[in-house]
């Protein structure tokens, strides 16, 4: 891994591999700068504060190999990763502005693949995961993590189950509270629509009406324009000399007959005066039948206003432009009856849903509950093992599964319980420092020594059961130190046996069962203080620790550091 402007780091290669890897420095030096950068890498939040003043952006390069077939290579290769020499190159930027770039095997992607190819390759623990282990509501994450698939698929069943039942309550509740509404809707609808059917109105009719009542009104006026007409276009009985029209068109075919012989033009104009002739015939005859028609009717003129009367104030309560309007409204509001009128129906079926849901939620919230309980007490007999190695043979740790009983709760057994989607369980970590003492919340019943071997036995165990192939470890042996230190070495020692372990440690004991040691130097350039990286041999190895040890690099440190190594290589050597 290579950073290049972050923090006090100008420009350092990490050079990072099997096995344990230890992180040394003076404080002050940039030795977290390492923990920053692989967390940059694989998608932690970025900081612009974490910049190197005077740089433009910060930059974190890494290349991971990974077995065939191991699930971060196919994720990376849905967002088109492209592997070099089998390895997945991986690029992380920060701009001094905040903004942040990330690239995977030659693709730009979003920093968010970065993030999940970290939870398939690393996990981090660090002085913040303690002190986040240390709150009772993520303890209860912790434990599910520790117990793995079996507990954590009942967690998922138990919470796609509440998603549903929390729906349904939901709707439930929408329904009952809109109930009065609904009613008032559907009466309301109901006086609608028995108007409408009282009218009886069919499509169209109110124009059928305006058209007859018209008619009606005037037909005196129609009969006189009518007969006027007909005598003009066929002539009165009473004056046989008057002219009309048919007749006039009858003589001049005539005239126009005995000619049409001689020229093509004048018989095209004697066939269209036949046309016109027949024409004058058919508009005689319609006229004819037309006064038939008409009759002046004062009965039925008053029926058809009337009805019309009706329907139009029917169009007008309903606020629509004409009766098709009307009855458009009144088939919507027939179908919405029909809803309304279901609506309890349907209050009947999701109550049959939210009882069938509930007691499904309390069968598998028992089951979680049960398998939770199992999982705590394996986790805490792996934890006081671990003590054991760590100078507290006599402490015991437990993790407490409980729930608390609420009026209305989640119905399990014969309890109701208080529940959310994690399930009716609250997990507590307790510590018992010594026979016959009470067990006692972590962070209430610890030293601050004791505290510290605590979270890392915790941690240890955690990471015993993680299935991810790097190990991050960031200063968690704080406040341990003696025959205890030499411990949390040789535990992370066997932890490295089969996973890639990196540790950034103050404590020579820790740093003497490496595998790698990589120290950060510091030096300072004027007022800028730049920090690289050095793979230490064996020889470095020892001023180093003796640093460490005694400050300063004397005869007697330097004897000391040596037994270190040669009883970490010792160790690390046994089987």
């Amino acid at each position: 891994m290579r950073i290049r402007g972050l923090g006090v780091i100008d420009d350092a290669v990490l050079p990072l591999g099997p096995g344990l890897t230890v992180v040394t420095g003076e404080t002050g030096a940039g030795k977290t700068m390492g923990v920053q950068g692989l967390s940059l890498l694989f998608g932690g939040r970025s900081d612009a504060g974490r910049v190197r003043p005077g740089a433009d952006r910060a930059l974190v390069e890494g290349r991971l190999v990974l077995p065939a077939g191991h699930p971060a290579l196919a994720r990376a290769t849905d967002a088109g990763a492209e592997l070099d020499d089998d390895a997945l190159l991986i690029t992380r930027a920060v701009a001094a502005d905040g903004r942040s770039r990330a690239h995977l095997g030659g693709r730009s992607v979003p920093v968010g693949v970065l993030g999940e190819l970290g939870e398939l390759v690393m996990a981090l623990h660090g002085q913040s995961d303690q002190q986040r282990l240390l709150k009772p509501a993520q303890q209860r994450g912790a434990l599910d993590r520790y117990a793995g698939e079996p507990v954590v698929a009942l967690r998922e069943r138990f919470a796609a189950t509440w998603v549903q039942w929390r729906d349904v309550r939901a709707t439930l509740a929408q329904l009952r509270d809109e109930a009065a509404e609904r009613s008032r809707e559907a009466e309301l609808l109901r006086l609608g629509l028995a108007e409408v059917e009282a009218a009886e109105p069919l499509a169209g009719e109110d124009r059928v009406l305006v058209a007859e009542v018209e008619r009606l009104a005037n037909a005196d006026d129609l009969r006189a324009a009518a007969a006027t007409a007909s005598q003009a276009l066929t002539g009165d009985e009473s004056e046989p000399e008057a002219g009309d029209a048919l007749a006039l068109v009858t003589a001049a075919r005539r005239a126009l007959q005995s000619a049409a012989a001689h020229d093509p033009q004048l018989a095209a104009l004697g066939a269209r005066l036949v046309e016109l002739g027949h024409l004058v015939t058919d508009v005689a005859l319609e006229l004819s039948s037309y006064l038939a028609s008409v009759d002046a009717d004062p009965v039925r003129l008053s029926v058809a206003q009337e009805r019309l009367a009706v329907l139009t104030a029917l169009v007008r309560r309903h606020g629509t432009d004409d009766l098709d309007g009307v009855l458009a409204w009144a088939d919507r509001a027939s179908r919405r009856l029909l809803e309304l009128d279901g609506a309890e129906d349907r209050i009947g079926a999701l109550e049959q849903q939210d009882a069938d849901l509930e007691a499904a939620l309390g069968g598998r919230g028992g089951e979680l509950s049960a398998a939770r309980t199992a999982a705590a007490e394996r986790f805490g007999a792996a934890v006081s093992a671990e003590l054991v190695e760590l100078a507290m043979p006599h402490a015991r740790v437990s993790a407490r599964v409980s729930q608390d009983d609420v009026p209305g709760g989640l119905p399990v057994g014969d309890r109701r319980l208080a529940a959310s989607a994690d399930g009716v369980d609250d997990v507590e970590l307790l510590l018992e420092p010594h026979p016959g003492a009470p067990a006692r919340a972590l962070q209430k019943g610890a030293s601050g020594g004791e505290l510290s071997r605590v979270m890392l036995a915790v941690e240890v165990v955690f990471a015993g059961s993680d299935p991810v192939p790097l190990m991050v470890f960031d200063e968690v042996d704080a406040g341990v130190g003696g025959r205890a230190a030499v411990e949390v070495g040789r535990r992370l020692a066997r932890l490295a046996r089969d996973h890639q372990v990196v540790v950034v440690t103050h404590l020579p004991q820790v740093a003497a069962f490496a595998d790698r040691h990589l120290q950060v130097v510091k030096a300072i350039d004027g007022s800028v203080t730049r920090s690289g990286v050095v793979a230490l041999d064996d020889a470095e190895r020892v001023a180093e620790l003796s640093r460490m040890l005694a400050g300063v690099d004397t005869g007697l440190a330097r004897g000391h550091a040596e037994e270190l190594l040669a009883a970490a290589a010792q160790d690390r050597a046994a089987p």
